[in-house]
């Protein structure tokens, strides 16, 4: 329950300050530009709350969806316009001024994600450090020369402080070249820095394409700790089989256990299965059966607790990035465009039918999300924020009408041609915008409900 509070209070903040944000850049533009505001909602439907301000009484609406929002202007295609008032109307401005006054609201939503990733770089992010584990044989990465224990420093020409970053440069790459040799710099355990050439593979967004980190043929560096049970929570598979603390599990269904991680990967792999365990206890082979319970996420788990690393492991496995204002700016300004070029690759390969429609998320997984980064800490809930808003910005500069891009569309077309487009082509052009937005809405409901159920 207190989980689902928390992901609902974050994904209504963050939705919140999106909606806010975006709505203000038009307001401020339309401002200065001295068009009449009418109203600024914050949420569509039943106003919750209303008021008042400025000269031109601008009516400040909190309403009860907040999905979304809108600023209204003076608008002779929306009403009677008094004479005295139509220089101040929006259709009476130039074609600079609507232009402008559009794409103020998806402007400040990527001002917005460059203040957000600044403060999450002072803050400082953190996250695995990018060690290789293991490489696995006739891969990218074997045939590039990796090996274990080696750190990745940087891929091209950015520096990747973590395993997120690694990823993230990586499905970069494959998205815009499909297949491309990059440069990686690696650092050894003594400290000596190498250069290899990895040719990447092309990264697809079908359904069951797998990390791009395990795809290339890395592994993940994981502390080795013995395959210990610490502790056995009660009325758990693991309690039910008999295991107890101080157990090592030596065996399972015939198979050697080296450590506690491949421990975890065989009970992951089994959910309702059956295992015959083999363990040692005070000196003596104990023979168990275990079957693991499954999970919402469809793996095994038995309730049982391992061993924890060592500081000094610990310390060495997990990294903070956390930069000065100026710098944080940089790394700022780098991040925004990084994830703004990547966020359109993804929206070109849906367009075009080479991403699944799966990959598209609606409130439900949104609001998840939400608060999941609001748990782990005030670093991550930024970077959220900042994924948002970019992605809010792009999704509003698609030319669809009755979105930002489709009246910046009817502006292109107005200055091609000399005259604004027609009424009844704008009309037509809506009622398809609305019919695209509610299947897409669709869509996203619908996926939502696919990723809750099991």
């Amino acid at each position: 329950m207190i989980d689902v509070v928390t992901s609902l209070l974050a994904f209504l903040v963050a939705i919140g300050v999106m909606v806010t944000v975006h709505e203000f850049g038009h307001f401020w533009v339309a401002r200065r530009c001295n068009v009449r505001v009418l109203r600024f909602s914050v949420g569509f439907g039943k106003p919750l709350l209303r008021r008042e301000f400025g000269r031109d009484r601008t009516e400040f609406v909190l309403a009860a969806i907040p999905l979304g929002g809108y600023v209204k202007m003076l608008d002779e295609r929306e009403g009677e316009v008094p004479i005295e008032e139509r220089h101040r109307a929006f259709n009476q401005q130039s074609l600079r001024a609507r232009s402008a006054i559009v794409a103020a609201g998806p402007a400040i939503n990527f001002v917005l994600a460059f203040v957000a990733y600044w403060a999450m770089f002072m803050v400082g992010v953190s996250g695995m450090t990018p060690l290789i584990g293991g490489v696995q044989s006739d891969s990218p990465a074997a045939q590039a020369g990796f090996e274990r224990g080696e750190e990745i420093q940087a891929i091209g020409s950015r520096s990747t402080p973590s395993w997120s970053d690694v990823r993230v440069r990586l499905i970069d790459v494959g998205l815009a070249d499909r297949a491309a040799p990059v440069q990686v710099l690696v650092v050894d355990e003594q400290g000596v820095e190498r250069e290899r050439t990895l040719a990447v593979a092309a990264v697809s967004l079908r359904e069951g394409e797998e990390d791009p980190v395990q795809k290339l043929g890395f592994e993940y560096w994981l502390p080795e700790v013995p395959a210990e049970i610490t502790d056995v929570q009660p009325d758990s598979p693991a309690a039910a089989a008999g295991l107890q603390g101080g157990d090592r599990v030596v065996r399972a269904d015939g198979e050697a256990i080296p450590d506690w991680h491949a421990w975890v990967d065989f009970v992951r792999q089994r959910p309702g299965e059956t295992i015959n365990v083999e363990v040692e206890r005070d000196g003596t082979r104990v023979e168990l059966a275990l079957t693991p319970e499954e999970t919402g996420e469809g793996v095994g788990q038995i309730g049982a607790y391992g061993p924890r690393p060592d500081a000094e492991e610990r310390d060495r496995l997990f990294t903070t990035v956390r930069h000065g204002p100026l710098a944080a700016a940089g790394e700022s300004a780098i991040k925004t465009w990084e994830i703004s070029q990547l966020t359109v690759r993804v929206v070109a390969r849906l367009i075009t039918g080479d991403a699944a429609l799966s990959n598209i998320s609606g409130p439900v997984t949104i609001a998840h999300y939400a608060g999941e980064s609001a748990r782990i800490g005030l670093a991550q809930f930024l970077g959220f924020l900042a994924l948002i808003s970019i992605s809010i910005a792009i999704l509003n500069l698609l030319p669809i009408p009755i979105l930002d891009g489709g009246h910046l569309l009817y502006f292109l077309i107005e200055a091609l041609k000399g005259s604004p487009v027609s009424e009844r082509a704008q009309i037509i052009g809506q009622q398809i915008g609305i019919i695209m937005l509610f299947g897409l809405m669709a869509l996203a409901l619908y996926n939502d409900f696919l990723r809750l159920v099991p």
